[in-house]
């Protein structure tokens, strides 16, 4: 039975991401998982947003369910296929300032289509990117006009953006596409106490805009926020750090980011670290002993990953009289080829791509090798110690240091170094089996501080604990309001009689019907 403790507050609740690709990454795995454990262990249903506009997502949501990926009740809903089947509510249509000249199919009109039917059609420029979408309704008609070149024609610059009935006729519009969100937003809640987690840079910077007094904003970063730039912020995440007070909870995984984020940007009192949970099951079996060499990297092939260094650091290994490790590589990405040469002709590499099995063989592993360049906290880190899969890292900001405990969890190792890693690796190899035995068996450990009941509770305080503070805020201005008006008497008259005559005529009104 779950525990009252790890009962999230009453009210809708949503995951706000930008996507939810084919393949995704670690952030988007986390989001998942989380709005998983949101419905398992906290009794709430999550809505998971997304504001693409790709049109395959019914056959996304389906591949999902398949594999697992959304529970019973969550739901995988996208802005324009929401807008494809709902009324929109009118009000705001100028069309005076904002330009409505719908597509026809023709030359040079791109076409996308699901099942058989076109669902939007798409302009481009002479430089191929898109000035104008429109988004149709099963039935043909016009829902969404989005036009990005509203200043002057063929050049992208503006937006004007509106929205058509279900007979395809205008009935509201906006100067940019950050009003349509906030009548999405508004929409799905309809004034019902809710919770928003969000969780993509993308969605932050749009959501930092959206402050309603019934929702709840949380922005969860999920990566590093340092960069060599004058602030010491990234550029995609300055303007969040910029005004952190404006989401009701800025939370990141790691303490120690946390603790850089205060020195540079100085106090940040809705700040918090809250981890990423995973659903450890029973321990594994550590015996009989398993194969020593056997390493794993489970990782996007990207820059960031320098897998080419877990590569490297193989091969320096089993370049020595006593080596020979194994090493599988289970990912995708732009550097894939590029990895797959550097490996080429050396069987001890073996690349397995995607594979959403991927995380069992760490149950088989010896070790896992973690080569970020920087890291929020990495779901695999978890897994790999509850495997008793020994993690050997690189020490970078964040993650890896605020869960391995040196020589007694797992490896740390200096950030870059290829021969430390190699050296790390040969020491792992050297160690009498009582020694990695226990290193096992303390991992195994230390996963349980990270168990999805957990994280689920301290996500039940962390919300519950801002929607009391919004409460709080909302009658200390009220308080200030009712102070200012009975030390006014003009005011008092300019505010209070005309509000108490609308009551009465929203009084009479009821009572005539």
């Amino acid at each position: 039975m779950t525990s009252p403790r790890a009962t999230l507050p009453p009210g809708r609740h949503f995951a706000v991401t930008w996507a939810i690709p084919d393949t995704y990454g670690g952030m988007t795995e986390a989001l998942l998982h989380r709005s998983r454990a949101f419905d398992r262990l906290g009794g709430a249903a999550v809505d998971v947003l997304t504001f693409d506009d790709a049109t395959d997502y019914p056959a996304r949501e389906a591949a999902l369910r398949t594999r697992g990926a959304l529970s019973e009740r969550m739901r995988l809903v996208n802005l324009y296929d929401w807008l494809r089947t709902h009324p929109v509510a009118e009000g705001g249509l100028r069309l005076d300032r904002h330009r409505f000249s719908p597509l026809a199919d023709g030359p040079g009109i791109e076409a996308r289509s699901r099942d058989g039917r076109v669902l939007a059609r798409v302009r481009r420029g002479a430089d191929g990117g898109v000035l104008q979408v429109d988004h149709l309704r099963a039935d043909g008609t016009l829902a969404v006009s989005d036009l990005r070149d509203a200043r002057v024609a063929g050049s992208r610059g503006g937006r004007s953006v509106v929205l058509c009935d279900d007979a395809g006729l205008p009935v509201r519009s906006f100067g940019r596409i950050w009003g349509l969100y906030e009548a999405w937003l508004d929409a799905l809640t309809a004034g019902e106490q809710s919770y928003m987690i969000v969780d993509s840079k993308t969605t932050a910077r749009f959501m930092l805009q959206y402050r309603r007094p019934h929702v709840v904003t949380a922005h969860v970063v999920h990566a590093s926020h340092r960069a060599r730039t004058p602030t010491g912020i990234r550029t995609s995440r300055q303007e969040v750090f910029e005004n952190p007070g404006r989401f009701d909870l800025l939370l990141v995984l790691s303490s120690r980011q946390a603790r850089d984020i205060r020195r540079s940007v100085g106090p940040v009192p809705n700040l918090g670290v809250v981890r990423n949970g995973r659903d450890l099951g029973a321990p594994p079996p550590l015996s009989p002993p398993r194969d020593r060499s056997r390493g794993v990297v489970i990782a996007g092939l990207t820059p960031r990953k320098r897998v080419s260094h877990a590569i490297r650091a193989v091969q320096q290994v089993n370049a020595g009289a006593d080596g020979d490790v194994t090493l599988d590589v289970y990912g995708d990405g732009e550097s894939r080829r590029a990895l797959e040469r550097r490996g080429e002709g050396d069987p001890a590499i073996r690349f397995h791509g995607h594979d959403t099995q991927a995380r069992d063989r760490l149950r088989d592993a010896s070790f896992l090798l973690l080569t970020s360049r920087s890291e929020g906290f990495p779901l695999v880190l978890i897994e790999a110690l509850a495997a008793g899969c020994i993690p050997i890292a690189y020490d970078v900001d964040y993650g890896p240091a605020d869960a391995i405990r040196h020589g007694r969890t797992g490896l740390l190792v200096q950030a870059g170094d290829v021969d430390a890693l190699a050296l790390a690796i040969r020491g792992l190899l050297a160690l009498p089996e009582r020694r990695v035995a226990a290193m096992r068996r303390r991992a195994v450990r230390a996963s349980r501080g990270f168990t999805d009941e957990r994280v689920t509770r301290q996500w039940a305080g962390l919300l519950t604990r801002a929607a009391t503070r919004r409460r709080l805020r909302r009658w200390h201005r009220m308080r200030r309001v009712r102070a200012a008006l009975s030390r006014s008497p003009v005011l008092r008259d300019a505010v209070v009689a005309p509000t108490v005559a609308v009551a009465a005529g929203v009084r009479r009104l009821a009572r005539s019907q």
